[in-house]
């Protein structure tokens, strides 16, 4: 059974307008998506992400036994850097995504909200005779995302995790609202998610499914590194790699603007010569609304549609980039 996140203390701020689904628990916006975008695409403000699970891993052997389970290599992973790494199933199925960061002491990892508790229950199981401590710290730390370009400073002490597309901070829960009137404007996560889907990066639980592997989703690389071996899954990346090709693909799609509602997540995709009623040839993953692009998804669809081929999302007109290659 997933837990549910604690709600954030920054629903409270003036404009909060809650959001729902999988990111319940802290704002889908602050009273102007739009605004917010701009804000984060220019490197200011920030978004709470305090929704999202938090497990430390502590101990001598934390980084050579999470080596042994993930599909990154972490062996030798540097104080400071980031990586970020997935559980796969037997059939190499994605069932988590972490995104980590080891501090000299301690892995911090932040996951899908409610996902902790099925990962730490994993986590302890595979436990044996290592020195390691697996803990769920979501009640006490929260996770919030200064964008690239930000000259935000985080307060002293704190674990951070900095990408190419910005710092995730773990802050204490507790000072979530100090954070907050230092360093806004907050951007809700429609904001967030309208540059993650831009930027092309996957979500576990929007991106995939039950049967998705790495390679359907552009993960080989980021995600799973090849070079290694010893984890769950192992062999059909490895023989997916070598051997063949995924049955599907994450494309990029450009979405008719002139329709009101957005397609909803599973959204059939279809050829747009075929019309509603054709074969589906796969599904909208996350569709939003962005700033300057319009209307734009994430989807994923057979491995042999044509790349150039127009295509519909139920009744709207998609025009699709490829992201991951036929």
């Amino acid at each position: 059974m997933q837990r549910h996140s604690p709600h954030s203390p920054l629903l409270s701020l003036a404009g909060a307008v809650p959001a729902e689904g999988r990111d319940e628990g802290v704002a889908a916006h602050y009273g102007d998506l739009f605004r917010e975008q701009r804000a984060l695409a220019d490197g200011s403000g920030f978004v709470d992400l305090s929704h999202r699970g938090v497990v430390a891993v502590t101990g001598d052997d934390r980084l050579s036994w999470l080596h042994l389970l993930l599909t990154q290599h972490v062996s030798d992973l540097p104080a400071g850097q980031a990586t970020e790494a997935l559980i796969l199933s037997a059939n190499g199925h994605i069932e988590h995504a972490l995104s980590l960061v080891d501090d000299g002491e301690t892995v911090w990892a932040h996951v899908e909200p409610g996902t902790q508790g099925e990962l730490i229950a994993y986590l302890e199981s595979m436990k044996f005779f290592y020195r390691v401590e697996v803990a769920d710290r979501t009640d006490e730390f929260a996770v919030v995302h200064l964008p690239a370009g930000s000259t935000a400073e985080a307060p002293e002490g704190t674990v951070v995790r900095e990408t190419a597309y910005g710092r995730d901070l773990f802050l204490p829960r507790a000072g979530l609202g100090s954070f907050a009137a230092a360093h806004g404007p907050a951007a809700g996560v429609l904001a967030y998610e309208a540059l993650r889907v831009e930027g092309h990066r996957p979500r576990l639980g929007f991106e995939t499914d039950h049967r998705t592997i790495p390679h359907e989703v552009g993960l080989i690389g980021t995600a799973v590194h090849l070079q290694k071996g010893c984890y769950r899954g192992q062999e059909t990346v490895a023989r997916v790699q070598n051997l063949g090709k995924p049955p599907r693909r994450l494309v990029f799609l450009h979405l008719d603007g002139s329709e009101v509602a957005l397609p909803a997540h599973g959204t059939p995709l279809r050829l747009a010569s075929d019309g509603p009623d054709g074969r589906q040839l796969g599904f909208v993953t996350t569709a939003v609304r962005h700033h300057e692009l319009g209307p734009i998804a994430l989807a994923l669809v057979k491995r042999n549609v044509p790349v150039d081929a127009p295509l519909v999302a139920g009744t709207t007109a998609a025009a699709q980039e490829t992201v991951v290659e036929p």
